[in-house]
C-alpha cells in the first residue's frame, strides 16, 4: 500500500521535512518512489511546498496521506 508522509531531514535542532510517496510496508528512511514537496518550520511563517497535481495522482492511484501531510495540505491551500 502507497503512502504520503514526511521524512525528516536536516541537522538536529534544524528539522526540514520531505513528503514522500513510498510504500508503507518499508522504513520510513527506505528509498522513496517519489518526492512531492517540502516543509520547512523554522521560518516565520513556516514554508510549505506541496505538488498539489501529484497529490492528486497518486490519491487516485490508491495512496492514503497521513493525517500529518493532510493538515499541511489543507494549510497550504488556504494560503
Amino acid at each position: 500500500m502507497l503512502k504520503i508522509r514526511l521524512r525528516r531531514m536536516g541537522a538536529t535542532n534544524r528539522p526540514f521535512y520531505r513528503v514522500i510517496v513510498s510504500d508503507s510496508r518499508q522504513a520510513t528512511t527506505a528509498s522513496a518512489i517519489e518526492e512531492i514537496g517540502v516543509y520547512d518550520p523554522l521560518p516565520n511563517p513556516p514554508q510549505i511546498r506541496i505538488d498539489r497535481g501529484r497529490v492528486d495522482y497518486w490519491v487516485r492511484n490508491g495512496a492514503c496521506m497521513s493525517d500529518t501531510v493532510r493538515q499541511l495540505l489543507a494549510r497550504a491551500t488556504a494560503n
